[in-house]
């Protein structure tokens, strides 16, 4: 009989939350740097280059790879010869851990998670409580399983309850371009086939706590119907030519990964989970010897990358900026910001939508005329930061704004991550505005860029209060132009095409 302690799991939990926040896995390294050596997408090559080198900016400064540090999701399989010495239950002591990895006065993780989803959605304030799943097994150890999976990603799955006969691979590949680039490819597929839906759900999120194998798969072959699927996943969902952040490319995805379970005659439920470009999993095995603890991986795990804008880059004063100049930007165009610019998410959004259609205006100090929003909830800072690791959000989550900010506040831009739908671009041709696209999965890369960070409003919101950012020389790439072109349709459509051309000459 294995008695394992309380502190010895919630220091595990603790160091594994750490670790994944600023080391990616050194398969993910090694897959996204094959994909940026084989890619030929300039776009996608750029956004790919500022992932490594934010990789491994992480892994020296141990700062978060992103800033959404994510929801904790633990697999916990613990033995039947295993007993607890402790207070509380398992689930106490490792939302412990979290609570514990979240607060590092070292490495502050950013606390996303809300209670009260349906109503006031108040902050936790230290990201509990975690999503975990037991699974009780022979054996006298605790194996766990833990990630920390952003919101962005999350938010792109997928579940359908397909017929018997319905094609699997048909549906993934109908579905996956309607779920646009907010889960900052390219990445992994879970998917979950089988069960009930709940279940489905369950073995996508599962199967993505594997390592990237696609690669060794295709050097050996298939010797099951789901590797012989996922070969045929892989290779035809990076025909779709999404690419890297979904500006068009070679390579949407990096593997895919299908687990299955026995399931009604009469159902097929499947459920699809991206992973992001910031894929953050560890293990770990719990033997009553002590806690145990995740081991440091060696800096020539990464490759040397630089990642350099190059001289056509257009450097952009935001201060002196004038609603004409943007007429010059084209779509893909690399700009360099300085100056100052505000933030905002959704909560803030919906603060200042009330504010406007009461009358009330806009809290003193903010004005957003003829400025910039940024579409970020920023880590916050420690030692001599004057931010914490700030990459971009899902701007899709803030179409149904857009027109009130650019109407009625004066907005003339927005800088975040992934597509705009149909109305929001015509809503930004209409008024001439713009929409900047910083890469998902570079946050501490680009808070590099930001000199200066202060809250103007909304600061009971915490990482959704609005703040000012001075900015340097901040990268992005014109995504939306003044007229309503958008790089998220062209380049997808470009090289799908392009990728079709190559098939058929082979």
């Amino acid at each position: 009989m294995t008695i394992i302690k309380q502190e010895d799991l919630v220091e595990s939990v603790a160091d594994a939350l750490q670790f994944i926040s600023y080391f990616h896995p050194k398969d993910f390294v090694d897959a996204m740097h094959q994909a940026y050596l084989q890619e030929e997408s300039q776009a996608a090559k750029d956004a790919m280059a500022q992932i490594l080198v934010n990789s491994r900016m992480c892994a020296e400064g141990r700062r978060p790879i992103c800033q959404d540090t994510g929801i904790v999701t633990i697999f916990v399989k613990v033995g039947m010869d295993v007993t607890w010495e402790g207070e509380g239950s398992v689930s106490d002591m490792i939302n412990e851990g979290v609570r514990r990895a979240y607060l590092h006065p070292d490495n502050i993780l950013r606390a996303s998670i809300l209670a009260d989803p349906l109503g006031e959605r108040k902050n936790t304030g230290d990201n509990t409580p975690a999503v975990i799943h037991y699974d009780i097994v022979e054996g006298d150890t605790v194996e766990i399983d833990v990630a920390a999976k952003g919101g962005g990603s999350e938010n792109k799955s997928k579940m359908v309850m397909l017929n018997p006969s319905d094609s699997l691979v048909d549906w993934v590949l109908e579905t996956l371009p309607t779920m646009g680039a907010g889960w900052c490819p390219p990445g992994m597929l879970g998917i979950g086939v089988g069960g009930t839906a709940e279940k489905s759900a369950v073995l996508a999120k599962e199967v993505l706590m594997e390592s990237i194998d696609i690669h060794e798969l295709k050097a050996r072959g298939p010797s099951n119907r789901l590797e012989e699927l996922r070969l045929e996943l892989y290779e035809k969902v990076n025909q779709l030519g999404i690419g890297a952040q979904g500006l068009g490319g070679l390579t949407t995805v990096l593997d895919v990964k299908i687990k299955d379970f026995p399931t009604h005659a009469a159902s097929k439920p499947v459920t699809m989970i991206p992973n992001c470009a910031a894929t953050r999993h560890a293990h770990f095995v719990l033997d009553g010897s002590g806690p145990a603890l995740q081991t440091q991986p060696s800096l020539s795990d990464w490759p040397e990358i630089s990642w350099d804008v190059g001289p056509s880059a257009r450097r952009v004063n935001l201060d002196t900026l004038k609603k004409t100049d943007m007429l010059e930007w084209k779509p893909g165009e690399t700009l360099l910001l300085s100056g100052k610019l505000l933030t905002g998410r959704d909560a803030a959004h919906k603060r200042i939508q009330s504010l406007l259609e009461s009358g009330e205006g806009l809290p003193n100090g903010v004005d957003f005329t003829n400025r910039f929003i940024y579409y970020v909830g920023p880590v916050d800072a420690v030692r001599d930061e004057a931010v914490g690791p700030a990459g971009p959000t899902t701007a899709t989550r803030m179409d149904k704004f857009t027109d009130m900010m650019l109407e009625k506040a004066g907005l003339i831009g927005m800088i975040g991550k992934a597509e705009r739908g149909p109305a929001t671009i015509d809503s930004i041709a209409k008024h001439q505005a713009v929409y900047l696209m910083a890469v998902g999965g570079a946050a501490y890369l680009v808070s590099k860029a930001i000199t200066g960070s202060k809250i103007v409003a909304f600061p009971e919101l915490g990482m959704e209060a609005i703040h000012e950012f001075e900015v340097h020389d901040m990268p992005v790439t014109v995504a939306v132009d003044t007229s309503g072109e958008s790089v998220h349709s062209t380049g997808p459509a470009k090289w799908k095409s392009l990728i079709a051309q190559k098939i058929q000459v082979v």
